[in-house]
């Protein structure tokens, strides 16, 4: 760790703590590709999963710790040995790593949680502080409920983790209770009653549940915490984490105030929060701060007039600051390849295979005739979408939907599965539910939709619609996304997405089973 007083650490949980949003699943080829991403990024450590919580996440924090060249990758467990045992044997393959081990220490978890006394709490953090620092010299504690906890007992259990090897000090606001003003004086007390305090990095973990983990995480900074807990997008449980991209664009904006520096490379903020974006399902909010869609847009009139005469008169941050594009680049049917590969550079897709380039850029062609205009949003919907269908084993060939009043809505289907060419006719109550029926009949399968949802990409009548599918089969879940002009077409598309998913899942988990089924469905 850097000798800088002023070097803040960012500790990014978005594979952790952000996949504990409900429905925010993650494969282990997206947790792969996000972790890619966060180590270009910059991000100092990366939690990669809860080991012992199941065999997938102990298979991402596995894969996740081999790939990182820079980060440091991180694994969660409780006051349990098993747990430490698990993080250490996932993380082995690094050459560093770190464990983060976690006890509540507030009176209403003590009791009603843990049913332990504060001298049983005491014991379990000496056994098992000392236990995970046999393992690594990178030890991580926290008092869960940090916020809540009586004071006096916080130091003391802090200056115990110290002794017993911690270097990091965590103190979590987990359930978003606490203010600015408060946080920030739980951590100046720290800092003052503490005897061996200086022996450790005091972090922050804020959550948002009254809309202050930012200003919490700030506010502990400049108490004097050099670690903050952040995810991408603010998500995370309940009303997710502190976000990622609002702290350090607030640090770097304000650096009058907040004269710190992390390590972050913040042009490719906005790539990391699509790739999130796009993994979980979950859209960033329009007006979300430095990462929405309108938050570098202006409507208003004044505030036209004022950034053309000067930019600086409704914006504190330039665009490009995060990655992203002031002016979209105009798109069009007679645009060539090398156009659209070298506007997949700019837009962040490097490492791309020919392959994927050649299959979006016939896709983009399609597009072209559809609409006047191609934009960044759809390109990159595009690609995503083909990124995605590299390895499926269904692929939609042909859908027409006859839709309307008086009639029932009825779907007519091509399938590739397997290589094999199947076909259905279906009707339904809705278009939707037709083609959803035609893919069941096709294929057959017992999954429970979770989720449909349907969101433009670009404005206008002809604009690209993006749909969302989570499916849940046997407790596992896959999300699917896919775009067009045809929303229909695009409904298709996410949920054979999803399926294909599924599938993949079910060949890795077990794949006696998927041999014998392959050809029946699931």
């Amino acid at each position: 760790m850097s000798k800088d007083k002023n070097r803040v650490y960012i500790f990014d949980t978005t594979m952790r703590d952000g996949e504990q949003s409900p429905g925010a699943s993650m494969s282990l080829e997206e947790k792969i590709q996000i972790s890619r991403v966060f180590d270009e990024l910059g991000v100092d450590i990366i939690e990669a999963g809860f080991p012992i919580a199941s065999p997938g996440d102990f298979e991402a924090v596995t894969e996740v710790s081999k790939i990182l060249k820079k980060s440091i990758p991180c694994g969660l467990s409780r006051h349990i040995k098993k747990d430490i045992d698990a993080c250490c044997e996932a993380l082995k393959s690094a050459e560093r790593f770190r464990i983060h081990t976690f006890i509540s220490t507030s009176p209403l978890h003590m009791k009603h949680k843990l049913n332990k006394s504060q001298e049983e709490v005491i014991e379990a953090i000496k056994e098992h502080v000392t236990y995970a620092r046999k393992f690594t010299d990178d030890v991580e504690w926290s008092c869960e409920d940090g916020t809540r906890t009586d004071m006096d007992f916080m130091c003391k259990t802090v200056e115990l983790a110290i002794k017993c090897g911690a270097k990091t000090i965590n103190i979590p606001d987990t359930v978003g209770y606490s203010v600015p003003s408060e946080f920030k004086k739980i951590i100046e007390t720290l800092i003052n009653k503490v005897p061996n305090i200086d022996k450790a990095i005091l972090s922050t973990h804020c959550h948002n549940d009254l809309g202050l983990a930012v200003a919490n995480s700030l506010a502990g900074v400049v108490a004097g915490a050099r670690q903050i807990e952040c995810t991408i997008n603010g998500i995370g449980e309940r009303a997710g984490n502190a976000a990622l991209e609002e702290i350090v664009m607030a640090i770097k904006t304000r650096n009058d105030l907040m004269p710190f520096k992390t390590g972050i490379s913040t042009k490719l903020i906005s790539k990391a929060s699509k790739i999130v974006s796009n993994a979980t399902g979950f859209p960033v909010q329009f007006n979300k701060a430095i990462v929405g869609k309108n938050a570098f847009a202006h409507e208003s009139g004044i505030h036209q007039d004022g950034m053309l005469k000067h930019k600086n008169t409704y914006e504190i941050m330039t665009p490009e600051s995060v990655g992203v594009k002031q002016t979209s680049l105009v798109m069009g049917k007679h645009s060539g390849r090398h156009a659209f590969k070298d506007k997949l550079s700019d837009l962040g897709y490097t490492g791309i295979t020919d392959d994927v380039i050649q299959i979006a850029f016939g896709k983009f062609k399609v597009l072209a005739d559809k609409k006047k205009h191609v934009y960044d949003e759809d390109i990159a919907a595009l690609i995503d979408d083909s990124l995605v269908k590299e390895s499926n084993v269904i692929n939609l060939k042909s859908l027409r939907v006859f839709a309307g009043t008086g009639e029932p809505q009825k779907a007519d289907m091509i399938l590739e599965v397997y290589g094999e060419i199947k076909k259905a006719s279906e009707t339904g109550d809705g278009p939707v539910d037709a083609i959803f029926k035609c893919i069941k009949k096709i294929y057959p399968h017992e999954v429970k939709l979770q989720l449909y949802q349907v969101h433009a990409v670009t404005e206008g009548t002809d604009a690209q619609a993006t749909v969302s599918v989570r499916i849940e089969e046997k407790g596992k879940t896959t999300v699917g996304q896919a775009a067009d002009t045809d929303t229909l077409v695009a409904s298709a598309n996410a949920y054979l997405n999803a399926l294909n998913k599924m599938i993949i899942k079910r060949k890795k988990t077990a794949p006696q089973e998927y041999e014998q089924i392959k050809t029946k469905g699931i």
